[in-house]
């Protein structure tokens, strides 16, 4: 196979990666517009039906570091195809569910299983195809989780209307699987890079870590910390974004669209600072996106009017979009290709306690106090800690005669 083949199919990972992205995540949240129709037609209290989600990030991280593990010993499709498998199973017994805690364990367990086979174990793939362009690679599949909500939402939302939450659920469940199977069979495990290439490439692997080296290393401490106060930091600000701006005085209607925006400005970010990584480093432009974030949060502190709310929004949704992919790209740097499944995938499974634990939060803390205060004012502590670590992470990976001592 010649360089240029290989270069070529790995766009090919790069858009199968995007799309599972986008399915999977685009399943798990469109329970927002399962929420009321299920509650009203089952007689299930909101709270019940939401705590599916709570579910659904816990498994998805949990379930990132066994499916990054097994991607990484038996191949990314294998991997990849029992998720979509698992994902269609999940969504066609929910749809057929009598009781609160059937469903709960049908979206919350298998759904949340199932999407987190596709977001590591791709980005890992992607990132070992693409070399030249790696950080706009792996943003490009993370740019799937950005589209979901423009996607897969607004079909459930047609569909609930023509029909009834059950038929809708069942309907996304086969169109689900149905896309993400023959996407499975474009899976292929990226080439060996030659001799003279891996010898060129700035990022090949000085060090031949094993698994339980890497994790017990302050390298992947530190990336899991940060991506853990990344997500925490702006979970909660994203979750309660339009409940913020109707506290201010919005309209319902026109809440919506401040989210709206957030989440276009995130896929843009996605793409911008995944091109900026490519050419400035990853490390420089990842601590820079959360210091933009940070100062994002704080502003919320700030902001009442509707144009405000646009602005901010914009900015806001392109540092936290941006942020997210290069994760990815640092773990391949410092651990490499061989193992990033398994790294990737623990290093998620600390984003995904981040990201439940924001909505959370900021529930608990507008139920206190009556207002969001506290909880921009903390999230921005929290961002500003995620800077601190990011900074601390090595620019550079170690020789090899460090092993011992990182490995300590």
């Amino acid at each position: 196979m010649t360089q240029t083949s290989r270069f070529d199919y790995g766009w090919v990972i790069v858009a199968a990666g995007a799309l599972m992205t986008c399915i999977g995540f685009g399943t798990m949240l469109s329970l927002a517009v399962f929420l009321a129709p299920i509650s009203e037609a089952m007689g299930w209290s909101r709270a019940g039906v939401s705590a599916a989600a709570t579910l659904d990030f816990l498994f998805m991280g949990l379930a990132a570091f066994v499916w990054g593990s097994l991607s990484d010993r038996y191949g990314t499709r294998i991997v990849v195809l029992a998720g979509s498998v698992l994902l269609g199973i999940g969504l066609v017994t929910a749809s057929q569910a009598q009781e609160l805690w059937q469903f709960q364990l049908c979206f919350g367990v298998f759904i949340g299983i199932a999407a987190g086979s596709f977001y590591a174990p791709m980005m890992a793939l992607a990132s070992a195809w693409i070399d030249r362009h790696r950080s706009l690679a792996v943003a490009l599949v993370s740019a799937g989780m950005g589209v979901s909500p423009v996607t897969v939402a607004p079909s459930a939302s047609m569909l609930i209307s023509a029909y009834d939450w059950r038929t809708a659920m069942l309907v996304i469940g086969i169109a689900a699987t149905a896309l993400l199977i023959p996407a499975c069979f474009l899976i292929r495990p990226a080439p060996q890079a030659t001799a003279g290439a891996s010898a060129g490439a700035d990022t090949a692997p000085q060090i031949e870590w094993t698994a339980a080296q890497a994790l017990r290393t302050p390298q992947f401490i530190t990336l899991a910390c940060a991506h853990f106060a990344c997500c925490a930091a702006h979970s909660g600000p994203i979750f309660h974004m339009v409940s913020y701006a109707m506290v201010c005085g919005i309209a319902p209607l026109t809440a919506v669209t401040v989210y709206s925006v957030a989440g276009f400005s995130g896929l843009g970010g996605r793409l911008l600072l995944g091109a900026l990584a490519d050419r400035l480093g990853a490390k420089p432009v990842l601590v820079a996106g959360l210091l933009v974030q940070a100062l994002c949060i704080a502003t919320y502190l700030a902001v009442y009017r509707l144009g405000e709310f646009y602005a901010l929004s914009v900015a806001f949704g392109l540092a936290y979009g941006g942020v997210m992919p290069l994760y990815a790209v640092l773990v391949r740097e410092f651990f490499g290709a061989r193992i990033m499944g398994t790294v990737f995938g623990a290093v998620s499974a600390f984003a995904s306690l981040g990201m439940a634990l924001g909505p959370w939060a900021g529930g608990l803390v507008y139920d206190t106090t009556q207002t969001y205060t506290w909880l921009h004012a903390g999230s921005f502590a929290i961002g500003l800690a995620a800077v601190a670590i990011a900074l601390s992470f090595p620019s550079k990976r170690r020789p090899a005669l460090d092993l011992s001592r990182a490995t300590a």
